[in-house]
């Protein structure tokens, strides 16, 4: 990279990530219980904002009358996270290295299990970014008519500022995601008691849709239909569970001790959550909120009705003559849903990382940046999530249809793996007490596997048709591409592992310097290839252009220089292959013989010099690098530009080594 360019960068970056931390210090940026729940219960506490708003819209398709059926699902919901959460328990105690699901799986269910989980868990934490900051464009829209018009680049815009934080490392953004998360929790647990209060008190608090008929797709829906569509509301209302698997992938991250740690911070984010989920679903239903897939289907709605999110009809509807309570939430639920995506982006990285160094990711994956953190896993998470917002326009209905497959599969192979870890830790045990321990961590685990089972067939089949298959597409897909990776990483290191190479040293030495003009670059590279007393030393040159070859061979013949100038022939007017081609040559009439070519090259200052210069040259050592036998050196000369010195005033010496070949040839 050219000098100017390179500080120009290189000061960009400290601006946006900061200075960078040496190695020994990520000690100092692990996390208290206090930064961590922030950190990694963002997306789960986050959910309490659309998943209860998807179960109602799912509902809709069958009429009010379904809203009944509401508080059901939701226990339901909750029931199941609980015992994730207790399920989870035990797997950060049993792994506490950070591998979370993808480490249990491929220990005791095998390598092809594990990668099913790493890939599934790769999508799902794209789509948590993609999901959370879609809905809260959607939360911020309620408030502000211009975000709601332009999600798309208000989701984008929020994805670049959260990796910018993220790049600065991890201790960093959870202080600085710490306040919002808070303020959310508190903020939602006011408007629940409050709305509670007021409705214990009699007062009347109704929602702007309270009253709002409803044109329902199918009023009629009976047996088996019905019974889907409960089914489906479920699976969405499912959606609440991402995010509950995150700590146990990021239990390096938690100070000392870590297992209980986070264990106990995994305890606090299932309580919040679950109370939080619930209190959303009753008050809605106390309030009257009707909400639809479209305004044109309530009923009763004045004409140009804007249908705002479930958070902020209900803000509305608790803080009635309080405008600053609305604003509160819906600015901390839109903070909260834009945080939530950190979950994805501790995550990602981490789990890219264990699979790079499995060697089925590429291996830049696994190495930590400036502040610690996983900067390149950040940065591909980023790209994809973009890539996701833009395909599905920024919609929380099209993209939710997609999430939640990929988390379930996770679950299921995570819980089928604890339960044979504990079986085989019962083999051997012996005593009473860590064997009752085991026992009761077995019992959880399994119903944790039955539970998430059944759950998992709900959603494909719900969900299957309405885009979830393109999850799974996708799963397969980096699946494929994992095990790809993996053979071509094996098959390299087979290759350089082999031991069969008998030491033998080349015979002799072949050393070619090519030649454009004779000038000072052209003097150097004679010199050092001198230097490095080859058995054959020799120049060539390219003849496209006649006048200018005679010429050249002329000044040669009539200089001090005692290397012969052989003169390559170019019907065409090409450097590259003729020169290619007069190796090959050398190799094969001494295939023992190591060929080395010496190429001049300008070292600039500016950009646009690079244009002008060494074009042939980089055409020239990429062709040359895939011949076996062939060294490539590169010889620079330093133009004025690049030390800042005026032209009259550049000295160099006989005796500096440096690299170039100019397209003055």
């Amino acid at each position: 990279m050219l000098p100017g360019v390179s500080k120009l960068t290189t000061a960009a970056k400290r601006m946006l990530v900061g200075r960078p931390f040496r190695s020994d210090s990520l000690g100092h940026t692990l996390l208290p219980k206090r930064i961590a729940l922030p950190v990694f219960a963002s997306d789960a506490l986050s959910s309490v904002a659309y998943a209860p708003e998807e179960i109602f819209l799912v509902l809709s398709v069958a009429g009010l009358s379904a809203y009944a059926y509401a508080p059901w699902i939701g226990l339901a919901v909750a029931l199941v996270m609980a015992v994730v959460v207790a399920s989870y328990r035990q797997n950060v105690h049993a792994y506490p290295s950070g591998g979370g699901d993808y480490e249990v799986a491929t220990k005791n269910l095998g390598p092809t299990a594990g990668l099913t989980v790493g890939s599934a868990l790769l999508v799902d934490y794209v789509l948590t970014v993609a999901v959370s900051i879609s809905s809260a464009a959607s939360n911020i829209g309620s408030a502000v008519p211009f975000v709601a018009t332009h999600k798309v680049l208000f989701a984008v815009t929020a994805i670049v500022i959260l990796t910018a934080i993220n790049l600065r490392g991890i201790r960093e953004s959870g202080t600085a995601f710490a306040i919002p998360t808070y303020a959310f929790m508190i903020g939602m647990a006011l408007m629940l008691l409050w709305g509670f209060i007021r409705i214990g008190l009699g007062q009347t608090v109704h929602a702007e849709s309270y009253g709002f008929g409803l044109k329902a797709e199918d009023s009629h829906l009976a047996g088996l239909a019905f019974v889907f569509l409960i089914a489906r509301a479920f699976s969405s209302g499912c959606a609440a569970l991402t995010g509950v698997e995150a700590i146990s992938n990021g239990v390096p991250a938690f100070r000392k001790p870590k297992s209980r740690n986070a264990a106990t911070t995994l305890l606090l984010l299932g309580g919040i959550a679950i109370t939080l989920f619930m209190g959303m679903i009753v008050l809605t239903q106390k309030v009257g909120i009707v909400y639809a897939h479209d305004v044109s289907d309530l009923i009763g709605a004045p004409a140009g009705y804007e249908q705002k999110t479930l958070v902020a009809q209900l803000a509305g509807a608790v803080f009635s003559g309080f405008p600053a309570g609305f604003y509160f939430i819906t600015i901390v639920t839109a903070l909260i849903l834009v945080l939530a995506a950190n979950t994805a982006f501790n995550g990602f990285p981490v789990l890219g990382s264990i699979l790079a160094q499995d060697r089925f990711l590429p291996r830049q994956l696994h190495t930590r940046g400036d502040r610690l953190a996983f900067s390149n896993g950040i940065l591909f998470l980023a790209s994809a999530a973009i890539a996701f917002v833009v395909l599905f326009g920024g919609e929380v209905t099209r993209l939710i249809q997609l999430y939640i497959v990929g988390v379930f599969v996770s679950f299921v192979l995570s819980q089928t793996g604890m339960l044979r870890h504990w079986t085989r830790l019962l083999r051997t045990e012996n005593d009473p007490a860590q064997r009752a321990r085991m026992k009761r961590s077995r019992v959880i685990n399994a119903i944790g596997l039955t539970m998430t089972a059944t759950v998992l067939c709900i959603v494909l089949v719900t969900k299957f048709v309405a885009g979830a298959w393109i999850a799974i597409v996708t799963m397969a897909a980096i699946f494929g591409l994992m095990k790809l990776i993996r053979r071509h990483y094996d098959t390299v290191s087979r290759e350089l592992d082999e031991t069969d190479w008998d030491g033998v040293l080349p015979s002799r030495t072949h050393s070619i310097v090519l030649v454009s003009k004779l000038h000072m670059p052209t003097k150097r590279a004679l010199a050092y290839a001198r230097a490095t007393r080859p058995d054959t030393l020799e120049a060539i040159t390219v003849n496209v252009d006649e006048p200018d070859t005679r010429a050249l061979v002329r000044q040669w013949e009539a200089s001090d220089i005692a290397v012969p100038l052989k003169v390559i022939e170019s019907p065409y007017r090409e450097i590259t292959k003729p020169v290619v081609d007069y190796v090959k040559r050398v190799r094969k009439d001494s295939p023992r013989d190591v060929v080395t070519v010496f190429i001049p090259e300008y070292v600039v200052g500016h950009w646009w010099e690079q244009l002008l210069h060494n074009q042939s040259a980089l055409r020239l050592k990429g062709r040359l690098l895939f011949e076996p036998g062939v060294m490539v050196t590169s010889v620079p000369w330093q133009l004025s530009s690049s030390t800042g010195r005026a032209p009259s005033r550049v000295v160099n010496a006989p005796g500096n080594v440096r690299r170039g070949f100019g397209d003055e040839s």
